[in-house]
């Protein structure tokens, strides 16, 4: 009776052990079905078509561009709303002295011609007065018919001089017209800069003022001299890209592939797209272009990609520009074979085995194995769908657990 009770006790104690080896061993199911030959790289969200808005070209008279105003990077926007604006002090500094200058033109100009006419008057009263005595030598000059020869060349030689004198007094005013009307254009000239400036500087005035031209999120660029996103007070020279306003109806996924992977990359390759913030959505995508050209992967590094753009087909307001991605390229599918988590399949130099689980007990099991993708490999002999298979070699789990119950003894 005795011996019967500690047999059952080994027994149990027996059953417990294996009970407890299958709780500590993770296990999976060997999969009959469609297997994916896939590459798995990150990338980012990016627009297909996005407008730039940049920086005005403006005259260096108005000094530095300077933001006093920026949109929240971000946000939603409408066609119309403002997303920029620029210190405007300088250019209505600008415009306040051109209204000064035009205005003091102007006045100079009436005064200049107030004085022309008066000049011009006066001018023409001498004329009037050279006619004048011209006429009367004339008129002596005729009646001298019976004078004696001296006193009639006497009168002829002054006809003559008034006849000079009328002919100077003439040309002095038709000079003075010229020179006044010169003198006018001239002035004319000054006031056309002038109302020129005052118009650039309200046209400028109005550049500072940046719209948004279509609907969209408005994504802030980086400030080249601090790498921080433009912001209130940053200085920015003409022309230069500020913010992106990207068309949300066309994305895609960028991506970076390895030379070792990129042979399996052709356009067309259906892909599924996660988000890192969204793990638990899957969108759907196709290879939309293949870089012919290698680059560097980080700067200097020695490591070369291939750049691939991925279009996005799905829609939704998740996907924003700068999101990073998972995209998992379904490069090819196999129907109709049994596969299992590459964990499963162990090696020792000449042939793989995996462990199969029968009747709470693991077996060695030799296999043959096929193509594999990133979690998983095809099993072309040896096991069937169903088959529970460790993910870890069972009694090197059991001996590290064992290991680490033997107590230690020290010597002292």
């Amino acid at each position: 009776m005795r011996k019967t009770t500690l047999l059952v006790c080994t027994l149990l104690f027996l059953l417990s052990c294996n009970k407890k080896e299958t709780v500590e061993v993770p296990v999976s199911k060997a999969i009959k079905g469609t297997f994916y030959l896939d590459v798995i790289e990150t990338g980012e969200i990016q627009a297909i078509k996005s407008i730039n808005i940049s920086s005005p070209d403006i005259s260096w008279r108005y000094g530095n561009l300077k933001i006093s105003q920026i949109v929240k990077d971000g946000k939603e926007v409408k066609e119309g709303d403002t997303l920029l604006v620029f210190d405007p002090s300088e250019v209505k500094k600008e415009i306040v002295e051109a209204e000064g200058r035009l205005e003091m033109s102007y006045a100079e100009l009436e005064k200049m011609k107030a004085q022309q006419q008066s000049d011009l008057e006066e001018q023409r009263a001498d004329y009037e007065v050279t006619r004048l005595s011209q006429e009367i030598s004339k008129i002596q000059f005729e009646s001298a018919t019976y004078e004696a020869n001296i006193k009639r060349k006497e009168i002829q030689l002054n006809l003559d001089r008034a006849n000079i004198a009328l002919a100077r007094a003439k040309e002095q005013i038709e000079n003075q017209i010229k020179i006044q009307a010169e003198d006018v254009k001239q002035k004319m000239l000054s006031i056309e800069q002038d109302k020129s400036r005052l118009k650039e500087a309200h046209e400028t005035l109005e550049r500072l003022f940046l719209d948004s031209p279509a609907p969209g999120i408005a994504i802030i660029n980086r400030n080249g001299s601090s790498s921080a996103k433009f912001q209130i007070g940053d200085q920015c020279w003409s022309g230069q890209p500020l913010i992106q306003l990207p068309n949300m109806n066309q994305l895609k996924a960028t991506v970076q592939i390895n030379e070792v992977d990129i042979s399996k990359v052709t356009k067309g390759l259906k892909v599924e797209i996660k988000p890192d913030a969204f793990s638990d959505s899957v969108y759907i995508g196709e290879v939309m272009t293949v870089a012919n050209l290698a680059v560097n992967k980080e700067g200097s590094s020695k490591i070369k990609v291939f750049p691939v753009d991925i279009l996005i087909k799905d829609s939704s307001k998740k996907l924003l520009p700068g999101l990073s991605v998972s995209c998992r390229l379904l490069v090819r599918k196999i129907d109709n074979v049994v596969y299992v988590p590459l964990d499963a399949v162990l090696s020792n130099g000449l042939e793989e085995y995996v462990y199969v689980k029968k009747k709470g007990i693991f077996e060695k099991v030799i296999v043959e194995t096929g193509v594999s993708n990133t979690d998983h490999i095809v099993i072309t002999k040896g096991l069937k769908a169903g088959d529970v298979v460790a993910m870890a070699d069972p009694f090197a789990v059991k001996e590290s657990k064992d290991s680490k119950q033997t107590p230690k003894t020290t010597t002292k």
